[in-house]
């Protein structure tokens, strides 16, 4: 799932939070299980839907613990402290990081354009 797909969907399952953030559904249920603010809805089947609420907190979840490199309680201590910021923070550094990534892509670019053009003259 592309990442601009991800912004425009409403509902989640635990398969695809998992795609996006790169990690095993199983850390995606734990976390569930620490974090109390992560209450996905469930379906009468039992499959989790998650809101993009959800996602962003699981991002900075994942923010805190595997970037950061929080214990379990040191993230849900910053949660609690200022949850609103603590996202603000995570959608930031995503953002910033996909500016990072095109910049370097457009830097290839024209890099490969360059020696094309030196082979040419």
């Amino acid at each position: 799932m592309d990442k601009s797909e991800a912004i425009e969907k409403v509902n989640y399952t635990i398969g695809e939070i998992a795609e996006i953030l790169q990690v095993a559904p199983s850390l995606i249920r734990f976390w569930e299980k620490e974090f109390e603010q992560l209450k996905p809805r469930k379906t009468s089947g039992g499959t989790r839907k998650y809101s993009r609420g959800d996602l962003i907190l699981l991002k900075t979840i994942y923010q805190l613990v595997k970037i950061e490199g929080y214990t379990l309680p040191g993230a849900k201590e910053k949660l609690k402290l200022n949850p609103a910021k603590q996202e603000l923070k995570t959608e930031l550094t995503e953002k910033l990081n996909s500016i990072k990534t095109f910049l370097i892509k457009l830097k290839e670019n024209l890099s490969s354009q360059t020696i094309e053009d030196d082979l040419i003259i």
